[in-house]
């Protein structure tokens, strides 16, 4: 569930509520909200029933079960629209697919979380757990290095502490030492690797989005398998991803995301 500050009250435990539903990934049911709820079960059906009238939640009263309602398909269709970088990156991606045939991502930070906003499959797609509007861990991916490795450090800080450091294959980084050791070989570089750390054969490279002063406001990276290249092969494309990369940026920052004058 996210992360509540102290004045979250009502609100954020109706979205908390909202977050169980939609990482159940199907209909779900009252009892099975329940035995995962820190709610008391009259406070979770209040919450049920004023987020089923407020249209953010369906109620299916055959399955007796709960979904996600279509106002908040429209709500996530706006934020789409107006927050995420996917409308402005579409042509840069398109063309950098058709270039080099490999899966392309584009990714945002989201509480401390990569937020897969678009995604281009291969011209021989692989099967991958990342898709469009998917989250996934920042620490083991290589969009979510190369954006941890360019933040503020008040917002790394924060983005480390939500981080599970779970380890998913045997090439997982599963420390916060390990982590920031890492963090500072981008920085010197200019770009993050995947070295088949989130999933077995998957491997990429990523670069950040920046702004002209520095801040991130996304990443992309091309991803293939260890059978179809090498991590050696993926470096070569470096330069065309930088190009996009700044591409983008340069697009995002005249209207979507501007510098704030601080003088």
């Amino acid at each position: 569930m996210t992360e509540q500050g102290p004045g979250d009250g009502t609100v954020g435990k109706a979205l908390d509520v909202l977050d169980m539903v939609a990482m159940s990934g199907r209909p779900v049911r009252f009892t099975e909200l329940l035995a995962s709820s820190p709610y008391p079960k009259a406070t979770l059906y209040r919450f049920l029933q004023t987020l089923t009238n407020q249209g953010m939640l369906a109620y299916d009263a055959d399955r007796q079960a709960y979904s996600l309602g279509v106002r908040l398909v429209r709500l996530a269709h706006a934020a789409w629209s107006q927050s995420s970088l996917a409308p402005i990156a579409r042509p840069w991606i398109d063309a950098l697919s058709a270039e080099i045939g490999e899966t392309i991502h584009l990714a945002q930070m989201d509480q401390g979380q990569v937020l897969y906003v678009d995604k281009r499959n291969a011209a021989r797609p692989v099967e991958m757990f990342s898709q469009a509007g998917k989250v996934g861990p920042a620490y083991c991916t290589g969009v979510g290095k190369a954006m941890l490795a360019f933040m503020e450090q008040d917002a790394l800080e924060q983005a480390l502490q939500r981080q599970s450091f779970h380890r998913f294959t045997a090439h997982t980084l599963a420390s916060r030492d390990a982590l920031l050791d890492e963090l500072q070989a981008i920085r010197l570089r200019g770009h993050a690797y995947d070295r088949e750390e989130h999933e077995p054969g998957i491997i990429c490279v990523a670069l950040p989005i920046l702004t002209r002063s520095g801040r991130v406001i996304g990443a992309l990276s091309v991803t293939s398998t260890v059978n179809r290249t090498s991590l050696e092969g993926l470096d070569r494309l470096v330069p065309r991803i930088r190009e996009t990369a700044v591409a983008i940026a340069a697009e995002a920052e005249s209207w979507r995301f501007p510098e704030q004058d601080k003088t």
